[in-house]
């Protein structure tokens, strides 16, 4: 993925505390006063000289070990009481990567209580303040000693005094509380309390470091896409409460009209939430407003539209230069508002004006059979107007996609013909082994691969999200789309409506790949590789994109109002790519 979250940020937990200042300083600015501890014990018998002579030395040790417990207990507890404390109304969690980070300078967390929030379990730390944790409500049973020698015991009692008096405060603060731990996590943390007296060096918990948030070092966005990370691992976990939390606040301080970042992940939050809901719809990925916001997309973004115009550019080189009449018959699955080939008649009249040559085009739409005709229809006219403007001889079949009766003769093919087949984000949206053992993808393929084409052209997302996981899914959507989001910025203004419908349209497709599963999740993206094997498993070969066709990819992203630096155009092992900031986006290719 992988959270776009680097790592690189402060540890509040570490054993030195934070700046190196120990945080016994906060026991000082409210409350009773508390000496600081000493292990010296000459200066405690110098102290209290009015015990020697009274005592045996044995009794001696005896106070001192059980006074010197309990003020570290006191300590324990006054630190806690403090943290909770402190600015709480102004400041949340370090934790939660949703509200302001707190402000800690010139203030520390000791090591011991470094032992404690090390052993917090991650899962009850979402949104909650570490230290306000340790509070417990009163009325939760006396803890069992097994295990626990006497002098522990004793610990636990002193232990269970302090903390009612605490509990029973009356400070103005009191009601800042608004979190207790259960009784097994409450258990835990009296163990770990009572065992971290005697670890002085204790590494903090790998994910509570890796989840906090630091105001001076981390950026918002940064913490809301790991909040995303958090929220996927919570609803993977089956903690529903917890996700809900988190994607709520999430959605609150979010936006669809703020920077790339925002709006993603606000879509991918209601992508989540509709996941722990249930209310997930994978029909509207068939409605006509998303089909329309899929054709913008197609059109404005760079990364796809270069991938049109790499397939195109691939048909073209079929067309031998030593004939004087060519005839191209193109089979296409997925035609949408068949604007790629508007782009193919283009280049074909200027070839045959170049070349002196007769140029005939025959388009076959394979049409699923709940299309809507008089879209087709639409297409067809649109298609033969440019058809007849720019000179070229130009047919327009539809036939139903029946993949099982997919033959050439069905297709209508000519002996004369050069048949290409293109397969242009169409094998994403098939199910195949991992769903139904139909598994209409390699049967399509299989079927394309009987009919014997000259040239079949596959354009696909670049992006691993058939067979993977829930987590790694969710971690792969908010890589591959914030660099989609991002490129957006590039080419489109964020008060733009067709940016606004384009990106509904993408987070309808971000909704589909975390929130279904099975044969609800349509949308199957998989990355070239996979592509590339399944390919060859169906007794494809790839054929290598010509040098100067790849140049002139690139001299066309770097031209007009839409050149920016941050598209890239890559050469893959049998195919281009197009994405951003080093993030392939999409691969076209050719095979035979």
């Amino acid at each position: 993925m992988s959270s776009g979250f680097s790592g690189r940020y402060p540890d509040l937990y570490n054993s030195g505390g934070i700046n190196g200042r120990s945080v016994t300083n906060l026991s000082n600015s409210q409350g009773q006063y508390r000496p600081p501890l000493t292990s010296d014990r000459a200066s405690l018998l110098q102290r209290r000289s009015d015990l020697i002579g009274k005592r045996s030395l044995a009794d001696f040790q005896q106070q001192f070990q059980h006074q010197h417990q309990q003020q570290q207990l006191g300590l324990y507890l006054r630190n806690v009481k403090q943290r909770v404390n402190y600015n709480y109304q102004q400041h949340a969690s370090p934790i939660s990567t949703l509200s302001p980070p707190v402000d800690f300078s010139g203030n520390s967390l000791s090591p011991e209580f470094s032992a404690v929030s090390s052993n917090l379990s991650p899962s009850s730390m979402y949104g909650l303040p570490v230290l306000q944790q340790l509070r417990r409500p009163a009325g939760i049973p006396v803890i069992s000693d097994v295990g626990v020698n006497t002098e522990e015991n004793k610990m636990m009692n002193r232990l269970q005094e302090l903390e009612k008096e605490l509990l029973n405060d009356n400070d103005d603060d009191q009601n800042d509380v608004v979190s207790a731990l259960t009784n097994s996590e409450w258990s835990e943390t009296i163990q770990n309390l009572i065992g971290s007296g005697h670890k002085n060096n204790i590494s903090p918990s790998p994910t509570s470091s890796a989840s906090s948030c630091s105001s001076s070092s981390v950026s918002p966005p940064t913490c809301a896409k790991q909040s995303l990370v958090e929220a996927a691992s919570a609803i993977s976990d089956g903690k529903d409460d917890v996700a809900l939390d988190i994607l709520t606040r999430l959605i609150k301080l979010g936006g669809t009209r703020g920077t790339s970042e925002q709006r993603l992940v606000t879509y991918l939050a209601h992508a989540l939430l509709s996941r722990v809901n249930s209310t997930q719809c994978p029909t509207e990925l068939y409605s006509n407003e998303h089909l329309e916001s899929v054709q913008m997309l197609y059109e404005m973004s760079p990364c796809f539209k270069l991938g049109f115009i790499a397939a195109n550019l691939a048909i073209l080189e079929e067309i031998v230069s030593d004939s004087s009449e060519v005839k191209l018959h193109v089979v296409d699955f997925d035609i949408g508002q068949g604007r790629q080939y508007l782009h193919l008649l283009h280049t074909l009249a200027a070839k045959m004006k170049n070349e002196n040559k007769m140029v005939s085009l025959k388009i076959t739409a394979m049409v699923d059979h709940s299309g809507s005709s008089s879209g087709m229809v639409s297409v067809r006219d649109g298609l033969i107007a440019v058809a007849n403007r720019v000179g070229v001889n130009f047919t327009f079949n539809a036939m139903d996609s029946n993949l099982f009766k997919l033959t050439s003769d069905a297709i209508g093919v000519q002996n004369d013909e050069v048949l290409v087949v293109n397969l242009a984000f169409k094998l994403f949206k098939l199910p195949d082994e991992s769903v139904t053992t139909e598994n209409l993808r390699d049967s399509l393929l299989h079927n394309v691969k009987a009919m014997s084409p000259n040239l079949v052209t596959v354009v696909e997302q670049d992006m691993n999200c058939n067979t993977a996981p829930f987590e790694p899914r969710v971690n792969e959507v908010l890589k591959y789309y914030g660099a989609f989001f991002d490129s957006l910025d590039a080419t489109l203004s964020r008060d733009n409506v067709d940016r606004t419908r384009i990106e509904e349209g993408l987070s309808r497709k971000m909704c589909n790949s975390v929130a279904c599963e099975g044969r609800d999740r349509v949308e199957r993206c998989e990355v070239f590789g996979k592509w590339r094997a399944r390919m060859g498993m169906a007794g494809f070969e790839a054929k290598k994109m010509n040098q100067k066709l790849v140049d002139s990819l690139r001299v066309k992203v770097n031209s007009g109002t839409r050149g920016n630096p941050g598209f890239t155009v890559s050469e893959e092992a049998g195919g281009v790519g197009f994405g951003w900031m080093g993030r392939t986006l999409c691969v076209a290719s050719a095979w035979r």
